[in-house]
Parts: structure tokens; C-alpha cells; sequence
């Protein structure tokens, strides 16, 4: 699942890039800047996003997706209640019409999580301890993925998001060989289908379906610092590629 990702470019970069204006509830802010070499997203971080319901605007919300029957203000009791689910990071496109906490955002909250990149973990299981090691993901031509998400808006005006997931591809299959996921990355030229309020239900599902190649991607492995609760991985370093002796697969 997508629980670590990378956003180096400033708010104007993705301004420009998107073709949208940031706001800050309802204010223009000049100064706030949202930038991780390593967001993890256990906690919780404000990132930017495009919503449906302002898709010439970009916004910053906590990374978390709250259901919109809850109140915002217990956001740190839901997230430790539902830390065995992935405490909301992740949603599921195939449960996305279904679920309680997914449907009432699916036809009118969809959003894009711009990132550099964002992190996976690959399991090592031919040695006597088995342990993970992270790859690091990009795209080819150093254009920002286009996360697809969605957000929900607490009774008490809290707005939090969650990264879709969807079967990995082959790619992510070889790389995330445990979990077998990978995220909803949209193609450019969906961005703004996306975001479009006159999607159906097929619809979505159709982008859903046909969203980015595997051939447009590049990843590779980088240090367990990453998963460190007592090294900083929030640091430029991280994505420098690590070789491993137990690493078997080819990338």
C-alpha cells in the first residue's frame, strides 16, 4: 500500500504545472510550503491537493481519510482505532461504491495527490530472517504522478484524503510482492476527467481501469532508513539507490 511518498516541488512549481492557484481555506496564502523527501503518512501530514469541488485550486489536507460521519475533532482516536486498516491512507477503488466511508465521496469528492514519487516495500523471504527493503518509484520523463484520491469533509468542516489503490500491475506485483497493490495513478490526459463532476459510476471505474503504464515508471531499491523509527528519513539522500545481495529480482 502507498503509506510513504515524495513531494520536493514548491506550491508555485505545481501552480504552474497544473494550471491552478493555491488557497488556504478561503485565503490565497503566499508562504505556506508543503515539501517531504519522505512524507510518512502515519503522520498524518497536511499535502496539497486538487478537489473536484475546486479544480482550479489547490488545497492543503491531512493525509487520512476521516468518513464524513465522523467528527474531525477525534482525528487522533480514529487514526490510532483504525491504524490496523492503514488509518485511512489507502482506499480501495474496488470497494469504492460500495463502502460506507468511500461512496459518498466517489461521484462528488475525487481528487489528485501530485507527488515526486512514492515508496514500496519489497519482501526478502529466501533468507532465515526474512525483512523488507523499500523501492523508490518515479516517473520516467521527472513528471509529477498523478495520485488519484478521494476526500471527505467531517460534520465539524475537518477535510482529509486517501490515496486510491487498485491490483498491481505486473511491475508493482514483482516490487510490492506481499500486499500485491499498487496506487490509481492517473494519465495526464485524465487529469481534468477526473476531476469532472458529470462522471458516472462506469466512468470513474474506466479511468480507474485505464490509468498509468508500468512502461512510464522507473523504480529502484533505496535504504531501510526509511523504515527507521530512530533514523530521519525526511532528508534529499533517501532516494539514492542501494543495492542488496538477497535482492533476486531484476527491475
Amino acid at each position: 500500500m502507498c503509506y510513504n511518498t515524495r513531494v520536493t516541488r514548491k506550491v508555485g512549481e505545481l501552480e504552474d504545472y497544473y494550471g491552478v492557484e493555491r488557497l488556504l481555506g478561503e485565503v490565497i496564502d503566499e508562504d505556506v510550503e508543503l515539501t517531504y523527501n519522505s512524507a510518512n503518512g502515519f503522520a498524518h501530514p497536511n499535502m496539497w491537493i486538487i478537489p473536484q469541488e475546486k479544480p482550479k485550486n489547490i488545497i492543503p489536507v491531512k493525509w487520512g481519510l476521516i468518513p464524513h460521519y465522523k467528527m474531525g475533532a477525534n482525528a487522533e482516536e480514529y487514526y490510532k482505532e483504525t491504524i490496523r486498516w492503514g488509518s485511512g491512507l489507502n482506499a480501495k477503488s474496488e470497494k469504492l461504491f460500495d463502502s460506507n466511508n468511500y461512496k459518498s465521496s466517489a461521484l462528488k469528492r475525487r481528487c489528485i495527490i501530485p507527488v515526486d514519487g512514492f515508496f514500496e516495500p519489497h519482501r526478502i523471504e529466501h533468507v532465515k530472517k526474512p525483512y523488507s527493503i523499500p523501492f523508490y518509484f518515479e516517473r520516467k520523463n521527472s513528471a509529477p504522478f498523478n495520485l488519484a484520491g478521494i476526500y471527505a469533509v467531517t460534520p465539524d468542516k475537518m477535510v482529509t484524503f486517501s490515496i486510491l489503490t487498485k491490483e498491481a500491475t505486473p511491475l508493482f506485483a514483482k516490487i510490492h510482492n506481499k500486499k500485491n497493490r499498487r496506487p490509481v495513478i492517473l494519465q495526464d490526459d485524465y487529469i481534468d476527467v477526473w476531476l469532472d463532476s458529470n462522471l458516472n459510476e462506469d466512468d470513474v471505474i474506466k479511468v480507474i481501469e485505464d490509468d498509468l503504464s508500468d512502461n512510464e515508471i522507473n523504480t529502484y531499491p533505496i535504504s531501510k532508513d526509511l523504515y527507521s523509527r530512530s533514523i530521519n528519513s525526511d532528508r534529499p539522500d533517501i532516494i539514492e539507490k542501494v543495492e542488496y545481495e538477497d535482492l533476486l529480482i531484476e527491475y
